[in-house]
């Protein structure tokens, strides 16, 4: 393991954790599914032994996130307890039970010459993943790129700095039970800020690609900074849109879930569209079940007719990711204005659709160039756990490589194997 010493050059620091897993990405990459297999279920037990330990120094992190003033979302997403710690651990068998992507032959085909030519998937190499306040995000990580064979560097905020170092230690222990060596998931050890500039620059070569997940202004400075490829993921302004041809209890259940479940995370839905065919009839009752969940109502013109004790919505709602019980709303002319006002306002993170008209749903689907698009479901299911992927390191809302929640599969890379039988070209 680097060991840290007061006053520790930065850089140097950095470019010896890029150098340790590149060296532990090379046997990684071969490694064989049950040995990586072993590795995680080790892990698994390993969080579950060690709960205790790693809810005391999620506590530490909790007191000092209330004595810095952190908003009750980032609290919420900072907060472990033994259910989480129990989901974490269940995460990670998921991922053990996955196919192992490494080897998988993607197509296949035989050239007029003879020449058979395979397209392989092959891990990325060494990932990048810096991310804030979550620190179960450190055993989601670790495990997918694992799983990938990849090497990673996981740099977690300084507000979740203990609960990370308490899941990380239970990580390598599952790689050193299995005999995989303990350098292919490491911590950045310091808190300094410099350390992201220096994943950023690509550890002297030894990085292949970043991962961001945090708030606007951490993948914004990736994204400018970054000289390596990058999964982006901006934010998540969620739409969740009810169609005149909804369910009216279906719409309410659906709204207050996509809302109120879980208000902090990336999947949870910002503006409400209504067809203005359906508010007479299911506006109201929509409004009433999310205010009595708590949620704040910000609505345009026609809304607050209806709904007085609504706030006045202004154009900077449309394009506000509020991680909190606030929600804008608008009444819009059917289909085609929802359609209008998502791909103007939103991140392309995830809409929702609540509808029985077929069509309905099929123009929504067609036309929104978002990387996730539901049917008669709550935008929180905007998530690889709930996708099957065991768990998700983020959602990409970019276009290229990985693109949705970014689990195993998008970890990895392909290369083309070319067998021939003595073939040259004329």
């Amino acid at each position: 393991m680097l060991k840290v010493h007061e006053g520790a050059d930065i850089a140097t620091l950095m470019n010896e954790l890029g150098a340790r897993a590149r060296a532990a990405a090379r046997p990684l990459a071969v490694a064989t599914t049950e040995r990586k297999n072993a590795a995680l279920l080790a892990m698994a037990d390993a969080l579950e032994a060690n709960t205790p330990d790693i809810l005391e120094a999620n506590a530490r992190d909790m007191e000092a996130g209330r004595a810095a003033g952190l908003s009750t979302a980032l609290l919420d997403r900072l907060m472990l307890d033994e259910k989480r710690v129990a989901a974490m651990a269940a995460g990670i068998r998921e991922i053990a039970r996955l196919e192992d992507p490494v080897g998988q032959v993607i197509a296949a085909w035989e050239r007029p010459n003879g020449l058979f030519i395979e397209r392989v998937r092959t891990p990325l190499g060494v990932v990048g993943v810096i991310y804030e306040s979550r620190p179960n995000v450190t055993a989601d990580a670790g495990a997918l790129c694992l799983k990938a064979g990849n090497a990673v560097i996981l740099r977690g905020g300084s507000d979740s700095a203990h609960s990370s170092a308490a899941i990380h230690a239970c990580l390598v222990e599952g790689l050193v039970k299995a005999g995989l060596p303990e350098d292919a998931i490491q911590r950045v050890p310091v808190t300094d800020r410099a350390a992201v500039g220096e994943l950023l620059k690509g550890l002297d070569g030894n990085l292949d690609v970043i991962v961001p997940r945090g708030g606007r202004s951490l993948v914004e400075r990736v994204q400018k900074e970054a000289r390596v490829p990058v999964f982006s993921h901006l934010e998540g302004i969620c739409h969740l849109y009810i169609d005149k041809s909804a369910r009216l209890d279906m719409a309410v259940s659906l709204t207050v879930n996509a809302k109120m479940r879980r208000t902090g995370i990336c999947g949870a839905a910002e503006t409400l569209l209504v067809d203005r065919a359906a508010a007479d009839t299911h506006l109201v009752p929509v409004l009433d079940a999310l205010a009595a969940a708590g949620c704040e109502i910000r609505g345009d013109e026609g809304v607050r007719v209806r709904f007085p004790s609504a706030r006045p919505a202004t154009e900077e709602d449309w394009r506000t990711e509020y991680l909190d019980a606030i929600i804008s709303v608008k009444l819009v002319d059917g289909v085609g204005e929802a359609i209008e006002h998502i791909e103007t306002w939103s991140s392309h993170h995830t809409e929702a659709i609540v509808a029985e008209d077929a069509s309905a749903v099929e123009r929504f689907f067609n036309e929104i160039d978002s990387a996730i698009l539901l049917h008669n479901a709550s935008t929180q299911f905007a998530d690889g756990g709930e996708f099957g992927m065991g768990a998700e390191i983020g959602i990409a809302t970019g276009k290229m490589h990985a693109r949705g929640p970014v689990g195993v599969e998008q970890l990895t890379s392909f290369k083309y194997r070319v067998r021939g039988t003595g073939q040259v070209r004329p």
